[in-house]
């Protein structure tokens, strides 16, 4: 069984930064997708990032680009988002998420049959 943990989420005043990790195991595929998604009340799943472990194969949401840095440790099976510059839009609950490498699209949440319970970022202005 799949199991994903995030961990970093928080309080932070604009313009700072914060990191957030998600831990998985049980994963027996050696290559798949792990992203990040975000959630504000009463508003759909938002993509935030994506990575294809054991590549170099990434994507960031258009509207964040430029403030995200995503990564994964193939060996502690982490992945990691720093974001910078942040603003009040940015509060949410933010969730690790992963699935098969194969097919799919990085930016569909139904896409991906895997999940963690998601941690609280809120960004004070």
């Amino acid at each position: 069984q799949v199991h994903l943990v995030e961990s970093g989420g928080g309080s932070v005043q604009a313009g700072g930064s914060l990191r957030l990790s998600c831990v998985a195991s049980g994963v027996t595929d050696n290559r798949y997708w792990m992203a990040w998604f975000r959630q504000v009340p009463g508003k759909d799943h938002e993509a935030v990032a994506a990575f294809l472990t054991r590549s170099t194969i990434k994507y960031y949401a258009d509207s964040m680009k430029g403030r995200l840095t995503i990564s994964h440790d193939n060996a502690e099976n982490t992945l990691s988002l720093q974001m910078d510059n942040m603003n009040p839009e940015d509060t949410a609950m933010y969730y690790c998420a992963a699935r098969p490498a194969k097919g799919g699209i990085w930016h569909r949440h139904g896409d991906y049959p895997w999940w963690g319970q998601g941690t609280q970022v809120t960004v004070s202005s």
